[in-house]
This record gives C-alpha cells, structure tokens and sequence, in this order.
C-alpha cells in the first residue's frame, strides 16, 4: 500500500471515529433518552440527518489538529470521511 493512500486511510477512519463519538456524545449530553431511544425517535421524526451532522463537528477537531501536526494526507481522510457523511445524510433526506 502507497505510504499516501495509508495515511489517507488512517485518516478516513479517524473521521469516522470522530463523527460516531461526536453524535454519541450529543445524545449522551442533550437527550434524556437512551441512546437507542434517541436513535429511534431521531428516524421518526425524520431528525437522523441533523444528529448525523451535529456528531460530524467533532471532525473539525481531527481535521485541524491533523493540519497542525502537518499531517495533510490524514486530514485529507477526515475531509473524505465528512464529504462522505454528508452525502449520506444527503441521500437519507431525499430517499
């Protein structure tokens, strides 16, 4: 595997790390639901969109301590990881 590619990769994955611990970590904070009652009433209400974008703030951190740490191929990975939520978010409120 290309040393680039690798570092995207790792990357990628921290972005999704980062998103997945950013929306647990709002349900855990602002709702008094459990986090599978949150997850249900967010796909009923048609709210999963918005939880899914709210967890993705926490890609800003990686994002910008990746940069800062000069590690651009890694940041490029949560650039993908967040592009790539966002269309799935995209799709999920159009489907």
């Amino acid at each position: 595997m290309n040393k680039r590619t690798k570092e995207i990769a790792i990357g990628f994955i921290v972005g999704g790390i980062a998103n997945t611990f950013g929306t647990l970590l709002y349900i855990l904070l602002f709702s008094d639901l459990s986090i599978a009652a949150t997850f249900e009433a967010a796909i009923a209400q048609g709210y999963f969109g918005s939880l899914l974008a709210l967890g993705a703030i926490l890609n800003l951190v990686a994002f910008f301590g990746f940069l800062r740490l000069k590690r651009d191929y890694r940041a490029r990975g949560v650039m993908i990881a967040t592009l790539l939520t966002a269309v799935i978010i995209l799709i999920y409120k159009f489907i």
